[in-house]
């Protein structure tokens, strides 16, 4: 009798313990789940889950408040995902939020994300249909990289042809890199570069210091009106001169001595005109044996 009423008590035990850890089990399951407390659904859909599955994570700024409830596909553009909230977390999404499809990790499995909505609009009620966004597939990711690496070898070679011509070749930058006289030329040109930008500083300062005819010219406002009234005055000098030579022509003392003048070159231009006349004639009067035959 002793030995079946420790084996009862020992029974009991186990039992009793196993009820406990199954109704614990269960409490934290249903918690995960949402089998406990107030929920309300949510719909969006998708063109591609990207490997969403049953029972996935629900995340709002960070914070699990969901699970995914089904899946059901639409048609063959549309995969409608139902998602299961708490209830304490419907104020802070709005109706303008939308979801998309993430990565717990690099490699870990996938979550539904709610972006946070503008707090102007209203807060999403039971059963509203949220916008969604296009998951990036880890496929495209890959693909980029690939192109990336690609243009990277790419660059790499392109680098090592560059390096090779310029330690084989003989052009203006293979020179400036190895050629120790080039190197000493173009160096001296950079120094009478740098002199004559020195000179050409030297002069501007004396321009701008009023030194020497040209500054005046330039700056001095008296001595462009000095200059400026010289000129005139030469001009008119000019004039007069003409109006002189002019009245001496109508002298009679000079008179003759114009009339003469006159007459001479006439003479010379007359003689001018028959030579040209003489050279044309005589080009004309030349025949080609083509114009013979004619």
């Amino acid at each position: 009798m002793k030995k079946d009423s420790g084996f009862k008590w020992k029974l009991g035990v186990f039992v009793t313990a196993g009820i406990l850890f199954f109704a614990v089990t269960i409490y934290f399951v249903g918690k995960q789940k949402n089998l406990f407390g107030s929920v309300i659904h949510l719909k969006s859909h998708f063109r591609t889950v990207s490997g969403l599955k049953l029972g996935n994570n629900v995340r709002f700024s960070g914070i699990n408040i969901g699970t995914v409830d089904a899946i059901e596909m639409i048609s063959d553009t549309s995969v409608m995902v139902e998602l299961v909230i708490q209830k304490n977390a419907q104020p802070f999404i709005k109706t303008d939020a939308k979801v998309g499809i993430s990565s717990d990790g690099l490699m870990g499995e996938k979550v539904l994300v709610i972006s946070p909505g503008t707090f102007t609009f209203k807060s999403v009620k039971d059963n509203d249909i949220l916008r969604s966004k296009t998951a990036i597939e880890m496929e495209d990711v890959m693909l980029s990289m690939k192109k990336s690496m690609d243009n990277v070898a790419l660059i790499s070679d392109n680098l090592a042809q560059f390096s090779y011509k310029i330690n084989n070749s003989n052009g203006a930058l293979s020179k400036l890199i190895s050629d120790e006289d080039f190197s000493k030329s173009l160096e001296m040109t950079l120094i009478n570069l740098q002199n004559s930008s020195d000179e050409f500083a030297k002069f501007a300062v004396n321009m701008n210091n009023g030194k020497g005819a040209l500054s005046k010219l330039m700056i001095d406002e008296k001595f462009g009106k000095t200059l400026d009234s010289t000129m005139m005055n030469i001009q008119n000098g000019t004039k007069g001169l003409n109006e002189t030579i002019d009245a001496a022509k109508s002298s009679i003392l000079l008179k003759g001595y114009f009339k003469k003048k006159a007459k001479e070159d006439l003479k010379i231009e007359t003689e001018k005109q028959k030579l040209r006349d003489a050279k044309y004639d005589t080009k004309n009067k030349i025949k080609t044996p083509k114009d013979s035959l004619k």
